[in-house]
């Protein structure tokens, strides 16, 4: 019961980066020629905030739950790395949510600095962000993963 809501906690805040992520890349784009503003900041740091969140859900499922860390353990690493469901659970889908996570928080600290002009800045959010939410995209359980088995768009809801 709870490794289901953990499950489905995880699964939501996913909802909401990646919304977070649209909404921040358009908004890059769209005020490339604006001032960078404290509303700019405020969306950047929501996404950070739900980002890193998600990471320690994601990260206690990783050691704590039935598919991840403990994939490995029970099969070995070479045996992980031969089979693309398990390769894809206890590698693929944590190295690249890392990856984005990071870039993610990279994007954060570029939008903090000063010397920087505010067209330069916004430029450099959206990449970082646009680059971010096609790893993202990559390396979610989607539904249409026919070799990961049956999973929902929303885990644990219905």
């Amino acid at each position: 019961m709870f490794y289901n809501g953990i499950l489905g906690l995880h699964s939501l805040l996913r909802w909401a980066i990646i919304i977070l992520l649209v909404v921040n890349i358009s908004r890059s784009f769209i005020n490339k020629t604006k001032p960078y503003s404290q509303l700019d900041r405020s969306w950047n740091l929501r996404l950070t905030i739900i980002t890193h969140i998600n990471l320690l859900v994601g990260l206690y499922q990783y050691f704590f739950g039935v598919k991840g860390f403990v994939l490995i353990k029970t099969y070995g690493m070479a045996d992980v790395m031969k089979n693309s469901n398990l390769r894809f659970w206890a590698v693929e889908h944590i190295t690249g949510m890392l990856i984005a996570i990071v870039l993610i928080t990279i994007a954060g600290s570029v939008s903090k600095k000063t010397f920087e002009s505010d067209a330069k800045k916004h430029s450099k959010l959206g990449w970082l962000y646009l680059i971010s939410l096609l790893i993202i995209v990559a390396v979610v359980p989607w539904p249409f993963r026919h070799s990961l088995g049956e999973i929902p768009l929303f885990r644990s809801l219905y």
